[in-house]
């Protein structure tokens, strides 16, 4: 049987080095059948509308092409971006109530497996220890 829902993951194992948020916060748009905008996409489960982000990976073995990911949110509100770090374009972020859902990604050549990624809550990075 395929799975029904969403895998619980945590952020440290998903991004064991970090992330970084670029760009800005978007709505996600929702489009018709017939490739018509139809404003913003809700959240299946909770209803709310849905935001996304682009992270890159900071893990220096994240394999070329697959070091930037998109990661949807669910908030009613538009989620707040994490503060730039010194004066550099990416936030250091951390992701609350991160979800992993595997799917085939058809396309050019042999289809793959591909994932989509969803968080509860996108929160500045804790900092890092001197120690560390």
């Amino acid at each position: 049987m395929a799975l029904q829902t969403a895998i619980p993951v945590s952020f440290e194992a998903y991004f064991p080095r970090g992330a970084f948020m670029v760009g800005e916060v978007e709505p996600v748009v929702k489009w018709s059948d017939d490739g018509e905008r139809q404003g913003q996409d809700l959240d299946k489960n909770t209803g709310h509308p849905l935001w996304q982000v682009r992270v890159i990976d900071a893990d220096p073995d994240a394999r070329k092409g697959q070091n930037e990911v998109t990661v949807k949110i669910s908030s009613i509100t538009e989620p707040s971006a994490p503060p730039e770090a010194q004066g550099l374009p990416f936030r250091p972020v951390f992701f609350e109530g991160l979800s992993v859902t595997p799917y085939v990604k058809e396309g050019q050549g042999r289809p793959r497996v591909a994932f989509s990624l969803r968080a509860r809550e996108m929160k500045p990075a804790p900092k890092q220890r001197s120690n560390e």
